[in-house]
């Protein structure tokens, strides 16, 4: 593995998606695009990896609704950090080609301060990700979202 365990570091994320090979086109090219690799595979799901934490996509049998609300109580998005602006700026033009429509456009690259470049996008099941580009100048940029 490329990166230490540290205590606190997030092993993974499972999220559960009413449509797998919907989930597959759309996060996995997204997660593919931002540096993770196919890891798991079985029939109800599938997973990527990036350094020690990976992300779970399951169709479970279980599922109580076939719709997600990300207004909701509970997980409203995930972000990920991306290498720099340009990589951003050409996510968010090939991203509607694979699932995924721009949220707050009227505010992109902006829409969570002018602190950040980032973008907020939706795929076609109602999941959003926030993506950031990491600062050129290596600082940290506080947290905020137009949701917050």
């Amino acid at each position: 593995m490329g990166s230490p365990l540290v205590a606190g570091l997030l092993h993974h994320v499972e999220v559960w998606v009413p449509d797998l090979q919907r989930a597959i086109s759309e996060w996995g090219w997204l997660l593919e695009q931002i540096g993770y690799t196919p890891f798991q595979k079985w029939p109800d799901g599938r997973s990527w990896r990036l350094g020690p934490t990976y992300i779970v996509f399951e169709q479970s049998p279980a599922l109580s609704a076939s719709v997600h609300d990300r207004m909701r109580p509970g997980l409203n998005h995930l972000a990920f950090y991306v290498a720099d602006t340009a990589t951003l700026d050409s996510l968010v033009r090939r991203a509607p080609h694979h699932g995924w429509t721009l949220l707050f456009p009227d505010e992109h690259p902006h829409a969570g301060g002018r602190h950040q470049h980032a973008a907020y996008m939706e795929n076609s099941d109602g999941f959003e990700v926030e993506l950031v580009s990491i600062p050129s100048t290596g600082g940290t940029e506080p947290h905020g979202t137009p949701e917050s």
